[in-house]
This record gives C-alpha cells, structure tokens and sequence, in this order.
C-alpha cells in the first residue's frame, strides 16, 4: 500500500467511560496507521466520563506525542465530541471511530485503500454485528423510523466509522446546527462515497449507552432537524378525518331526513371528541417541538465547551 509522503491523517474517537481502553485503543490505532503514514495525530475528546477517564487520556498524552486529548466541561453527546475532535484536526484524511474496539482498528488499512480509488468517503458496513439482540433490534427500528421520517435512506449497518477527505470534513465542520448526528451530516455534504464489509468486535467491557430511550430522542431530534415530514404528516391526517367526518355528516343527514334518527348519540359524540382532541394535541405537540427547536437554534450557544487541552 503506498504510503501519504506530503499528507497527514488524523484518527477521532469521542472517549466516554472508557479508562480501562484507552491504552490498548492507542496501541491498536498506532500499530495500523503506520503503514499509511509516519505523520499522523490521535485526537481523543473525554465527554465528561464519571470515571477516570480523562486520567489515563493524559497519562497516553505524557508517553506519546502523537495523541491530542481534549476534555470538555460536561457531556455534550457522542456528537458533539465528534465535532470537538473535527475541529481540532488538521490530517488531509479523518479517520472517525468510536473508543470501545467495536470499530477494529485493524481495518483502517482496508479503509484507506478503497480510498485510494479515487472516492471522498469510505464508510464501514458493519455485515456481522457483534452486539446483542436487545441492541440490534432498537437500532433497526431507530434507522427505519429514520429512514421513513427524513426521508433519507439510512442504513443500520452504517455509524461513525469510516474515511472521510478533508474538503468532507471542512464541509461538516462548516454546518453548526444544535443538533448533530455525524452520519446525516456526511450524508447531507455529499461527495463521492461508498461502504466496505469491515469485521464488527465484540465490545471489550461494559455496556453501550444507547437505550431505547436515546436514541428514541435522538431520533427526535434528527428528525426535527433534518425533516418536516412530521408535520406534512399531521396535515394528511387531519384531511383524512375531515373528509372521513364530512362523508359521517352526509351519511347521518340522509338518516335524519329519512326519519331513522330520533336522539342524538351520546357515544358517537364522545369518541368525537376524544378522537378529535388527540389529533389536535399531536399536531399542537409536535409544532412546539419544531418551536422548541427554533429557540435552541437562535441562542446560538457554543456546541461544546472545553475545560482543558493537551498538546494541542
């Protein structure tokens, strides 16, 4: 494989409870670039771990120059670690994995050279996922409910670890929306892209964070941000139940006119009304969200806050 002479390559891995890893993630990372480059940079960014994470970051940092470790004031999301690390690179290639070894390090190589034919992004497809049924099961229902939201194929095989050219790279980091999720934004710049079957690790220790409950929100949030299908969805609805109710209004006045009708009823009156009050509450909730959204977006906080840097 030729090697980058005049270029350099930057590795990012958002780091959260991972203080047991972190050094066999380095050794890893630095056993396999090394036959793509001499000149490459490690940038681990600690999410604000309860553990002691950042500890074992800055002991790697003291024995290796070649590793930037970046700590941020509090836990701000995978997210929005992965644009700290972004905007703290400077490697001609990005190479974006997640800390826990389930994203081999031994693939990297493989990843490279499919980018040496000439595309922009190189995506890891990961074919065998080695994770449990529980996990499995919520991330296709979180991909297709993705899909079918924004409108935007997703593919559940698909995270954060890939190659990605530099012009991709200033491309993301130029998009400083609230809401992030590394694979829409990549998807959104474009540029030629394509996916490789890349071997999936078990995980090394504990459990992942996501739960039905996350990436439930995260799904949320993505969709608000990238999709208003959620609300052309809500005005089909209410379309359906006006017509659905004028043609119930057609059907009882050709009765009542017939003389079939002699009191009103009670229940056809109240399922009415709670029907009718639901669909209103729906459509008022889901308005607030995109509100709720907007204000987010118009305060224009910073994405993440950093508390310390080493060797930057």
């Amino acid at each position: 494989m030729p090697k980058i002479d005049q270029m350099d390559i930057s590795i990012v891995s958002p780091v959260y409870h991972a203080e047991r890893i972190i050094p066999r993630l380095v050794e890893l990372i630095e056993s396999n670039v090394k036959a793509i480059s001499e000149n490459y940079e490690i940038v681990l960014v600690e999410d604000g771990s309860a553990d002691n994470s950042w500890v074992e970051l800055k002991k790697v940092v003291d024995k290796n120059h070649k590793v930037k470790a970046i700590q941020l004031s509090r836990n701000f999301g995978q997210h929005r670690a992965i644009t700290a690390g972004l905007d703290h690179t400077k490697g001609e290639w990005v190479i974006v994995m997640d800390c826990d070894l389930q994203d081999r390090p031994e693939e990297i190589p493989k990843l490279y050279a499919k980018a040496l034919e000439g595309y922009d992004v190189v995506l890891a497809s990961r074919y065998k996922r080695k994770d449990t049924f529980i996990k499995r099961f919520f991330s296709k229902s979180f991909y297709r409910t993705l899909s079918f939201l924004t409108g935007y194929e997703h593919d559940e095989s698909i995270a954060n670890f890939g190659i990605y050219n530099r012009k991709v790279i200033d491309a993301v980091k130029s998009m400083r929306e609230s809401v992030r999720y590394f694979p829409t934004m990549v998807k959104w710049v474009g540029f030629k892209s394509t996916k490789i079957n890349v071997d999936h690790a078990p995980r090394e220790e504990g459990k992942s964070n996501y739960n039905f409950r996350s990436l439930f929100r995260l799904a949320i949030d993505i969709i608000l941000a990238s999709s208003d299908k959620p609300i052309r969805l809500l005005i089909k609805t209410g379309g359906i139940v006006a017509l659905g109710a004028f043609f119930i209004a057609l059907i009882y006045l050709f009765k009542w006119l017939n003389g079939d009708i002699f009191i009103l009823g009670y229940t056809s009156l109240i399922v009415s009304i709670w029907f009718l009050s639901g669909i209103i509450m729906a459509t008022l909730g889901v308005v607030g969200l995109y509100i709720g959204k907007t204000f987010e977006g118009v305060q224009d906080r910073p994405l993440y806050i950093i508390k310390e840097i080493m060797n930057d």
